[in-house]
């Protein structure tokens, strides 16, 4: 199972920290049950930022795991699609379609939880992509748990339709801005989604 970049430190200090507790044990068994408790969350580490393979679905396809919260139009000539990420997700973002990177922003800010309409404030990565579309955002959200957002890429970086862009551990939210003009969406508010292989828009 491949663990996705960024996240390994995580799964290798708890890893230690079982196999530490499991050498005391040899000589005491008191620090048998520290032992299968740390074992037991590297596990839950390895499981929980998986990086599975993915077939890359047609038209313009889900930048992330998760549940379509919200589709709306926040600002003129574009469409906002959120998937709310949640914890039993993959987080691994992933590029919605083939493009050039533009630019990509850190923006300190508050850690609301995702769902909340307010956590538009939050802390948040801002990644621009000149596609053959124009511009399409990609905003990595943090939320009330997740406090680090990983980008994978930098500006002047070419990327293709579902190659992975980053990662937002312990889940979070994950905006897609596309011109809507450009556009015919093929998802709804409720729906679920799949990084790199739901099509969740065609071009119009």
């Amino acid at each position: 199972m491949k663990v996705a970049t960024g996240c390994y430190n995580w799964i290798i200090f708890t890893g230690l920290f079982a196999v530490l507790f499991g050498l005391f044990a040899l000589a005491n068994l008191a620090f048998l049950a520290p032992a299968g408790i740390a074992a037991l969350a590297a596990l839950f580490l390895a499981v929980f930022f998986r990086d599975p393979e993915r077939k890359i679905g047609e038209g313009i396809v889900a930048p992330a795991d998760g549940k379509i919260s919200r589709i709306d139009h926040p600002e003129e000539g574009y469409v906002r699609i959120c998937t709310f990420m949640n914890v039993h997700n993959v987080h691994v973002n992933r590029a919605p379609m083939s493009g050039k990177v533009i630019s990509v922003e850190h923006i300190d800010g508050k850690h609301i939880p995702a769902f909340d309409k307010d956590s538009d404030t939050n802390e948040r990565v801002i990644i621009v992509m000149d596609t053959k579309i124009g511009n399409v955002k990609i905003v990595q959200i943090a939320g009330a748990f997740a406090r680090r957002i990983v980008p994978y890429i930098e500006a002047g970086h070419t990327v293709e339709k579902g190659e992975r862009i980053g990662i937002i551990r312990l889940g979070s939210r994950v905006d897609l801005w596309l011109p809507k003009e450009k556009v015919n969406l093929k998802v709804k508010e409720g729906d679920r989604v799949k990084a790199g292989e739901t099509t969740i828009a065609e071009y119009g």
